[in-house]
């Protein structure tokens, strides 16, 4: 008969074997695709109607439609930017309901599910950067990391991991909790409806303004997942070489912001996810800057420069050009 200090310790063995391996960076094990088959009809079909809509946008669209594709992309890039990244998945700092509504309706615009989706990954992706457990992870390249992830069912890790992510805060609040429900519907009528009948208000084809939308679409769908993998395959790491991210310049122009991936995964909770130096190209910060201005947004967090500047002289890859 085993004794009680036995059967402790064979307890506390298999204890340790049900533990799941530790993920370190870069990591992708073997891994047999599931692919959602309607997901590839729908991402196939909406790049289509996307490339003809910027051939109508270029060849027949009247230059408001072009202004107001512009504007609409602008917008919806803020959602995702300023909405669903610093604001709901990192708490960067904090925004009034006027505020909180406006980037909801921004984020509907992107047709990228719901902010509550949308975070759970964005913070499953944070804790297993570049690993099994990052719902694109960037280690199996640079299709799969910026679009092909949405067309396979997630990693078993990932769908493990996904339970434990914590997401009271955003259940809490009303107004996400209010367009999770209702995503559905209202997505539709943000999304596709509004964008695509207000062109014919001077003028614009129905059928111009329909494959338009789609344009501008797969545009905002590209950049978001160009930050997915370009800003973590390519690019320097000034301020950390041992984290995962890296500084991509065009992506960081592209994105608003978004593409100094290696600050911002050095110190996420930063609400411009950039250094002092690249400020100028983040016109998600500016934007912030301009809603705490009026009082719509507040309690910017920032890192003091001196932080940064001692990270990038103790562990930088001696590429940064603003600290050396």
């Amino acid at each position: 008969m085993k004794t009680h200090i036995e059967e402790n310790a064979q307890y506390q063995n298999e204890k340790e074997e049900q533990k799941p391996e530790k993920l370190v960076a870069p990591q992708a094990g073997p891994w047999k695709f599931k692919i959602i088959y309607h997901v590839v009809v729908v991402l196939l079909v909406s790049h289509l109607f996307g490339f003809y809509g910027g051939y109508l946008l270029v060849k027949k669209a009247k230059i408001q439609t072009i202004i107001f594709t512009v504007f609409l992309t602008s917008i919806s890039m803020l959602g995702i930017t300023a909405g669903a990244h610093r604001l709901w998945s990192h708490r960067a700092y904090k925004a009034k309901t006027p505020l909180q509504i406006l980037l909801a309706i921004f984020f509907l615009l992107t047709s990228q599910r719901s902010i509550v989706t949308w975070v759970e990954n964005h913070r499953l992706h944070h804790r297993f950067s570049d690993t099994d457990g990052d719902p694109h992870n960037a280690t199996r390249g640079f299709f799969f990391s910026t679009i092909g992830w949405t067309a396979v069912e997630p990693h078993p890790i990932v769908v493990r991991e996904k339970k434990l992510i914590d997401m009271t805060d955003l259940l809490q609040n009303p107004i996400i909790r209010f367009q999770h429900k209702y995503i559905e519907i209202i997505l539709i009528v943000v999304a596709y409806v509004i964008p695509t009948y207000i062109p014919t208000l001077w003028g614009e084809s129905l059928y111009n303004a329909y494959f338009i939308n789609f344009f501008r679409l797969v545009v905002v769908l590209t950049i978001a997942g160009l930050i997915n993998s370009v800003a973590h395959i390519w690019g320097y790491k000034p301020i950390d070489k041992t984290v995962v991210g890296t500084q991509f310049l065009a992506v960081g122009v592209l994105a608003f912001g978004e593409g100094f991936h290696n600050y911002h995964h050095v110190f996420p909770y930063d609400y411009r996810t950039s250094e002092v130096g690249d400020t100028k190209y983040n016109f998600t910060a500016l934007f912030i800057d301009l809603m705490a201005k009026i009082g719509w947004a507040y309690d910017l967090k920032a890192v003091p420069e001196e932080t940064v500047r001692s990270r990038v002289l103790r562990k930088g890859d001696g590429s940064d050009k603003y600290y050396l």
